[in-house]
This record gives C-alpha cells, structure tokens and sequence, in this order.
C-alpha cells in the first residue's frame, strides 16, 4: 500500500550569512542523507501561510496540512489547550503565555527568560499564579506545557469571551485570528490587551487578561525561583506574555476523511500536538526534542502501521531565534546523520512518498521568523527527478515545482502517490 510521509523542520529556512560565508546554515551543512534524497526528487519553494506572512508554527502547520487558516484557524491559545487536554469549551478564552523577564520599570528585557527557564522552576511559578491571582467574575486556569512556554485559559461567570482580542507580547501581531510575528524593530514595553471587535464579550475578555498580566507583575517580583536565579545570575521568569487568543473549539475536516488514510503525528509541543487533535492524528511521542534517532525509529515504527505520518522536528528554530548560524548548521547535520540516514536505508520509495519541508524560516540575522518562503522536496512515488542535488533555499529556489502556497503542499504531494 502506497504511503505518505510528512517532515518539517522547524524553522529551517534562512537567509545568506556572513558568519557561513554568506551561504544558508541548510548550504553549508554537511548533509549527505538529505542529498541523497534530493537527487531523487524534485523541489520547490513555499510561502507557508502567504506571501508577506511571517507566521508563527501553529498556523504555519495548519496550513501546511492543508487548511484554509482564514476560515478555520482557531488560535494558537485553543489550540496549545486541546494539546494540553485542558478543560476548554467555547466561550472560555484560551491564550497562548510566555514566562519573560522585566527591569523595574516593566521593559522587557528578555522575551523568554533567557531560555533557560526549568521546568520545574516554571511549575512552581505557576502553582503561586494559580494560587495568588484573583479575577473578577472569572475563574482560570494557568498552565506550564515547556520551558517558559504556558496557556492561559479563562472562564467568566454567566458571560461567554471573545477571542478578538489584541496581544500583550509586542513581538506579535494579530491580523485576523492570525498569530504574525513583526519584523523590525518592536516596543520593549507590554502592551495592554485590547479589543479588537466592540463587543462586551471582547471587551471582557480584554479587560481580564490585562488583569492577570498586572497580578502576575506583582506575585512574580519576589517569588522564591527568582530570587534564586538573580542569585546565580541567571535572568528571572517576573512577567508573563500573552499572544493569541481563542474561544472557539474548532472543527474541520479530518485528514483522513480528506486522504483516505489514517495519520499519526510524531511531536513534542503542545501546539503540535494540538494540530494533530484537531485534524484527526494519532499524536505520539519518541525521544527527547533532540533525540533524532529514537524519532527515526518511532517514524519508520509508525509507517509500517499507517498511510500517513507527519514528523515535526523543533532543532533548527531555536539557533535562528538565538541568532547562532554554527548552531543552526550542527543542528541541521544532526538531524541528518541521526535522523534521515535511518530513514533513507529502511523506506521503499517506489511505494513511500516523502515530502521534506519547514514551517517558516527563521533566519538567524533576524533572530524572528520572517516571511521567507521555505524549501520544499518531493521524494519517491511518482514525483521523478528534477536533477537538482540538494535541499537548500538555492536549489529549492530552481525546482521543478516552482512556488506553492502551503495549503496546497499536502496535495500536491499526494497527487504523486502510486496506484
């Protein structure tokens, strides 16, 4: 039976950098697995959500899946609860959160307290949020998932909540229901939520996140975990961000009421975890999010199990947020001795057909996502060759697929199934 398999690296696509000579992190990577697959298949470039968006991974993905992001989007906050198996319902208001660090005079200084906040010491900021804050009319829910990364969800008394509301994190935009990161220069101040339709349920919903946000200012500045940093020299987690809000439980079309085919999702992220839910994937776990071969492992375990697997590795995102290109590289490299050298001896390609692409871009001059278009291989199947040799923004860039916007990747890729 004919298979389709599903990889995006997350972040992966860059910009040329000096520090590389002026190449991609992808270009000067050492990455024999992955040009062996190139040779055998054709490229293109995508524009992951549209042209001029740099998106954020949730939308990115949903589009990349195939989804229509502006009619069927329902936030990064909704969707990050359903990965967490919150208790969400619609009318509740669910928000996407960051642990940052503030100076005294509430300027950002880092948007995720240096990310090396610890998930036990996120835990136990947390619990003392969920303890110490108290809403007017509205209870809540404040929940780490990983890192300096946790949802807000609300529910007010009698009232249901909007989630037109606009986002406290000045790194990100709202355009739509659409979470957009800025590109540029950005306010180092929180911003105060407002609402982005007049109505009282907007209104409301504004007025009880600016409320967490001002509570946590003050539980947050003398908490036992940061005083402990500070001692160490480490940044303290005193502030929270919150970006994208939702108070709508989604409902699409199932990938396999699409394709025919059961999916599985191997992922580590509430967000992605959330995606899978929300369009019908088994979601299921391997390794830690640098554990490339026991992802291997569990991807080649799932393909023998299903017609479709999707694969989202985080590596790549993280040196380009950091603005590390050497980091970047090594990551890349890793993922291909670790990760595509298993798959590359152990998948048939006559009957597999492997699409290998990214979220978004993140360049590492930019230390932000960026509305790049990302590279796009199509391997196996009916795809053919296009007698490029590599997947780089360069070669991609001359492929014989030419530009696709990512609703259509899913697709297309099909369309190269054998009968």
């Amino acid at each position: 039976m004919s298979k389709l398999l599903y990889i995006l690296l997350d972040g992966v696509g860059d910009r040329p950098n000096p520090e590389l000579n002026y190449t991609t992190p992808l270009d000067a990577a050492l990455t024999p697995n992955l040009d062996a697959l190139a040779r055998q298949g054709v490229k293109g470039l995508v524009y992951p959500v549209g042209q001029g968006i740099a998106p954020e991974s949730d939308i990115a993905v949903f589009s990349m899946l195939g989804y229509d992001v502006q009619a069927e989007y329902p936030g990064r906050g909704v969707i990050e609860a359903v990965g967490l198996d919150l208790d969400f319902q619609s009318g509740d208001l669910a928000v996407r959160a960051n642990f940052a660090t503030v100076d005294e005079s509430n300027k950002i200084i880092d948007r995720r307290v240096g990310r090396d906040l610890s998930d036990e010491e996120a835990k136990s900021l947390a619990q003392t949020l969920n303890e110490q804050i108290k809403l007017s009319g509205a209870t809540f829910r404040f929940v780490h998932s990983v890192g300096h990364r946790a949802v807000l969800v609300i529910r007010a008394e009698g009232e249901s909540l909007s989630g037109m509301i606009s986002n406290t994190d000045p790194a990100y935009e709202r355009v739509g229901m659409l979470g957009v990161a800025k590109e540029g220069k950005i306010s180092p101040y929180i911003k105060n939520a407002e609402p982005l339709e007049d109505t009282k349920a907007a209104r409301l919903a504004a007025n009880l996140v600016n409320e967490f946000s001002n509570q946590a200012l003050r539980v947050l500045k003398d908490h036992p975990v940061n005083l402990a940093r500070k001692s160490r020299g480490q940044l303290p987690g005193n502030a929270v961000l919150f970006r994208d809000a939702g108070n709508e439980l989604p409902s699409v079309k199932s990938l396999y009421d699409r394709f025919r085919k059961r999916f599985a999702a191997l992922t580590d992220m509430p967000v992605e975890k959330g995606v899978a839910k929300i369009t019908g994937m088994h979601s299921y776990e391997a390794g830690g999010l640098k554990d490339y071969a026991a992802k291997a492992k569990k991807t080649l375990e799932l393909l023998s199990r299903y017609g479709g697997v999707y694969v989202h590795l985080k590596g790549p995102d993280e040196p380009g947020h950091d603005g590390d290109p050497w980091g970047k590289k090594k990551v890349i490299e890793d993922i291909d001795q670790h990760f595509f050298s298993k798959l590359l001896l152990n998948i048939d390609l006559d009957q597999v057909v492997v699409v290998i692409s990214a979220d978004h871009s993140t360049p590492c001059t930019l230390k932000a996502h960026s509305a790049d278009p990302v590279p796009l291989l199509v391997t196996g199947g009916k795809a053919g060759k296009d007698g490029l040799c590599r997947f780089t923004e360069k070669d991609c860039a001359k492929g014989s697929l030419g530009s696709l916007l990512g609703r259509d990747v899913l697709e297309r890729a099909y369309s190269f199934l054998p009968r």
